[in-house]
């Protein structure tokens, strides 16, 4: 027979599961990553490791927190949707007032650890950034693909919130490494806004552009911005920033990213689509710690 502990016990541990789970750890990580490659990237002579931990954890909680108040405003269309009707917001296993509570702790606590590690200018940008997916961004998807546009913007902002973390300054060096991610973030939304097409149109948002069609003109778009990713990637090699063996790296991985790019063009699948949704989360932490390994 179980007791009573035991069962609170699995009680407390299903509860600590959701929490996690809505705050988004795979992606909440890759932002606290790309916070930590602008850090390093930038860093001259002995690196400070502790700073580097709590602006991590502290880039973490701010993107876990980002995510939470993203959820809470579409927990209904969440709810339509197949993809994400079993989140802990449309299934009930949190309340809207407890991940209010969740969201607020967790930038809270983001805050003073960036305070610790950080400066003013990092923490007014991190602020900026989590207003503008929270609330500028997701209230946008409904109104057409410019909210892509509107939600690079804070996408890309964790390598340049690293990099100034560090040194207190907005140098071209800092906008060379947010370019990369910001160029990034159109392919990499359309492919999952094409895969989930069906879904995103029950919910009545609108992120793919040329009118939202799953056509040529998409595709070439796609197309487009991945290969505006190739010049990109040799910037801090040009710059020198970083070295030739990076730039090989950002090379190989940006032409084998724009090769999966033809594919939708000539299909127009869904096969293809995901092959690029796959790439772009392999392509960026690939060349990213190709750039660090390069210059340390």
């Amino acid at each position: 027979m179980v007791n009573m502990e035991t069962v609170q016990m699995i009680g407390i541990v299903a509860k600590f599961r959701t929490w996690i789970e809505i705050l988004k750890p795979r992606l909440s990580m890759l932002v606290a990553f790309s916070c930590s490659f602008g850090f390093v990237l930038s860093n001259q002579g002995k690196l400070d490791w502790l700073r580097l931990t709590l602006l991590t954890l502290g880039g973490f909680l701010l993107s876990g927190a980002s995510v939470i108040i993203n959820q809470i405003i579409e927990r209904k269309e969440d709810g339509i949707m197949h993809r994400t009707m079993a989140r802990p917001l449309p299934t009930g296993r949190i309340s809207v007032a407890e991940a209010w509570i969740l969201a607020l702790a967790c930038f809270s606590l983001s805050l003073g650890l960036l305070y610790w590690s950080a400066n003013q200018l990092t923490i007014l940008l991190s602020v900026l950034s989590m207003l503008l997916y929270s609330f500028v961004y997701t209230p946008m998807k409904k109104i057409g693909p410019i909210a892509v546009f509107v939600g690079a913007i804070p996408g890309a902002l964790p390598p340049l919130l690293g990099w100034i973390a560090n040194t207190a300054t907005i140098s071209y060096e800092a906008m060379v490494i947010f370019g990369i991610q910001f160029i990034w973030q159109f392919p990499h939304f359309w492919a999952i806004a094409w895969v989930s097409d069906d879904d995103y149109k029950k919910a009545g948002f609108r992120l793919l552009p040329s009118g939202g069609g799953k056509d040529h003109n998409t595709s070439i778009q796609i197309m487009t911005y991945t290969l505006f990713l190739l010049p990109l990637g040799l910037l801090p090699a040009w710059i020198g920033l970083t070295g030739i063996n990076s730039a090989v790296v950002a090379t190989l991985c940006g032409t084998g990213f724009l090769t999966q790019t033809f594919s939708l063009m000539k299909t127009g699948s869904n096969q293809s689509a995901r092959r690029i949704m796959f790439g772009s989360f392999l392509y960026l932490p690939i060349v990213q710690i190709a750039y660090l390994l390069d210059k340390l």
